[in-house]
């Protein structure tokens, strides 16, 4: 019997890279609509990215991502082991605006950067990591927790180098990625984002890139990594493959305002576009859960201080 992935894979070996590191070609519905407590009800996307316009090619399926974590249904499970994120700064090479977000781009062909504990089974490598965000302070998060929304959203995107031998692979695959997903939070400035902060001006356009070296992405994971959330999901862009184990962290990091505002300096389009769009909300609309369970590495409801007990 030929498997989706024995078709896909031709075309996925060539656009793969480009559509993670610029989905130019795959498209899908738009608008956020936001019935969340949190997001005024008259927010509608103000400017949609053409990324999410048009009629998508691959089908949908019933492990799509991101979704609302809703606390109190969330399974606390004893097994899940703390995270061992191992990540060499000298892996890093470059920053890149794929005209959806940016990239900060590692070398992931030998296995110095790698993720593995909590619920892997496999060590997987660090491919690239990027960020999600919106217009204001107010929303910008792809991820929710109890429909809370956060000004934006950190994913560290790993592949399983154990079962595949390249990442082109491994997206299509069952367990082929796992993304830890860091939510952030307006505050005090972020002292180890401000080197990727301070090199972001040179990749204002889509299609630009620049050197970055020695930077070690573990500074952007919180202060404690043993809480967490996790669930089978799929990527946030196109080619939207079910392939992704998310850990969702329960604790966020702080930026200031005027790092984020960095970010939203950036723009959707190239240079030579007559009319330049900023880079802001470039989020995906939120999936149905489908039946899917949310489980987490702490119990969630001893650690709140008059909480009630739940049992699940």
């Amino acid at each position: 019997m030929v498997t989706l992935s024995a078709v896909a894979r031709p075309l996925v070996s060539q656009l793969q890279r480009q559509l993670f590191r610029g989905a130019r070609s795959l498209r899908i519905t738009p608008v956020r609509r936001c019935n969340l407590t949190a997001c005024s009800s008259k927010y509608v996307l103000s400017a949609v990215h053409p990324m999410w316009k048009g009629p998508l090619v691959v089908p949908g399926g019933d492990r799509q991502s991101p979704i609302d974590i809703v606390v109190r249904k969330s399974v606390f499970d004893s097994e899940l082991k703390p995270l061992k994120p191992k990540y060499d700064p000298d892996t890093c090479q470059q920053i890149y605006n794929n005209g959806y977000s940016f990239l900060v781009e590692y070398d992931d062909t030998t296995d110095k950067s790698t993720l593995s504990g909590g619920p892997l089974q496999n060590s997987f490598r660090l491919c690239q990591f990027h960020f999600h965000w919106g217009e204001n302070n107010d929303w910008g998060s792809e991820h929710t927790v109890d429909k809370r929304l956060f000004p934006a959203e950190l994913h560290l995107v790993h592949w399983n180098s154990e079962k595949y031998s390249l990442f082109e692979e491994a997206v299509m695959e069952d367990n082929g990625l796992a993304v830890i997903g860091v939510f952030l939070k307006v505050g005090k400035r972020h002292e180890g984002l401000q080197k990727l902060v301070d090199a972001l001006p040179a990749i204002r356009h889509k299609g630009s890139e620049v050197e970055f070296s020695h930077f070690d992405p573990g500074c952007l994971l919180p202060s404690d990594t043993n809480d967490y959330w996790t669930y089978h999901g799929s990527l946030t862009t196109p080619p939207l493959t079910e392939s992704v184990t998310w850990i969702v962290m329960k604790q966020h990091i702080e930026v200031s305002h005027d790092q984020l505002a960095v970010f939203r300096s950036l723009q959707f389009t190239a240079v030579d576009e007559e009319v330049q769009k900023s880079m802001v909300n470039n989020f995906r609309v939120q999936q149905p859960l489908r039946g899917r369970t949310v489980r987490s590495s702490f119990t969630p409801f001893l650690q709140e201080p008059g909480a009630h007990k739940h049992s699940h």
